[in-house]
């Protein structure tokens, strides 16, 4: 059988983009070499496109000088990877590959947030994850919620705030944040993951420093009201128009939540695979994260993040990240290979997946027809 030519993307322009390699090696070394032709792409925090031999062990090394720029035109006519080269004459363009699917491992703005998902639409290509749309619904924190409420699926309290009402209101936003409840809150950048720039607040002064540092990060900032005693549960949802769901996990933070330095540092958070919740609470997390899924048309992967209260088991859906960590200590894979799919076996499933949404969106017409 030929093999599938697939570019592998990570990077990226983002406060995770040390998160995407990680999750990019672990990628690269799942994918079948006797099924798949692969590519590397390393995108730099400046947003430039690279590749080499070994682009990822360049990137982690920071030697960029042995890389090469490339560049991904937005023309389906030229929906190729070109590499520019310096000549004597300037800058000359090859193509360096045809590829048939791309496979995004970047996290965060520029690569999670739709603003990627539009280009490689606009080159008509097959990639794995979901579309423009779900990307940005389920990237921003604020409008996610507000479509999660339109679709009746329980969340936490929170206000959205932006950069500008911070640095000319600090005491008003505050007096905002505090006609919710009482401490604690989760100060958030709207638009990243991984926990960069989240913070709990336990006073007064921990939210001023909070909302401070997630503004470093976002121009929109989220405020969560703290839930008292709740069990962290996570789901992987996985399909296009019907979609799958894992078994439930459940998260035990070695700090205060659930960090980035127990995420992808030192791997202290405990995990429970299968959940120890009652089969009724766990199969009404799986239907609101199908729900939410769908209701953000999201595609290809996502991971669901509940919180469960502890005394009553009344669900909050937190979030559905659509391109969830990839490394060997992340829960998306992990939890499928509790429910009997091993992370090649997954991966090969999201190319597939990746094929079959472009396959969709070629039946679509653009142009008019009498």
């Amino acid at each position: 059988m030929k093999k599938l030519r697939v570019a592998v993307l990570f990077g990226g322009r983002s406060g995770e983009h040390d998160v995407s390699l990680m999750s990019a090696r672990s990628v690269l070394a799942a994918l079948d070499p006797e099924k798949y032709e692969v590519t590397q792409v390393g995108i730099t925090l400046d947003g430039e496109w690279l590749h080499g031999a070994n682009t990822l062990e360049a990137f982690n090394s920071g030697k960029f000088n042995v890389l090469n720029r490339v560049i991904l035109p937005g023309d389906p006519s030229h929906s190729k990877i070109y590499e520019l080269r310096s000549t004597d004459q300037g800058e000359a363009i090859n193509k360096l590959a045809d590829i048939d699917v791309y496979f995004p491992v970047l996290h965060g703005p520029f690569g999670e947030d739709g603003t990627l998902q539009g280009l490689l639409e606009m080159a008509d290509v097959a990639y794995v994850g979901a579309g423009v749309a779900g990307s940005s619904v389920g990237m921003d924190k604020g409008i996610f919620k507000d479509v999660m409420r339109a679709n009746h699926i329980p969340i936490v309290d929170s206000l959205l705030v932006l950069r500008g009402d911070i640095e000319n209101d600090m005491n008003g936003v505050i007096e905002q944040v505090e006609k919710m409840g009482a401490y604690p809150f989760f100060v958030k950048p709207a638009n990243l993951g991984s926990s960069v720039g989240i913070s709990k607040s336990n006073s007064r002064s921990d939210l001023g420093e909070g909302l401070m540092e997630a503004a470093r990060y976002d121009r929109r900032i989220v405020i969560e009201k703290g839930v008292g005693n709740v069990r962290e549960v996570e789901v992987s949802v996985l399909g296009n128009e019907d979609p799958q769901t894992s078994v439930c996990g459940e998260v035990l933070p070695s700090r205060e939540f659930y960090s980035y330095e127990s995420k992808y540092i030192d791997g202290t958070s405990g995990l429970i695979i299968p959940s120890q919740l009652p089969g009724k609470v766990t199969e009404k997390i799986r239907e609101y994260a199908v729900r939410a899924y769908k209701a953000i048309d999201c595609a290809g992967m996502a991971r669901a993040d509940f919180f469960v209260e502890s005394d009553t088991n009344k669900i909050y859906l937190n979030e559905l990240n659509t391109l969830p960590g990839f490394t060997s200590i992340s829960m998306y894979p992990k939890l499928w290979q509790a429910s009997g799919l091993s992370y090649p076996q997954l991966v090969d499933r999201l190319i597939e997946l990746a094929l079959a949404r472009k396959a969709q969106r070629d039946r679509t017409e653009h142009r008019r027809t009498a």
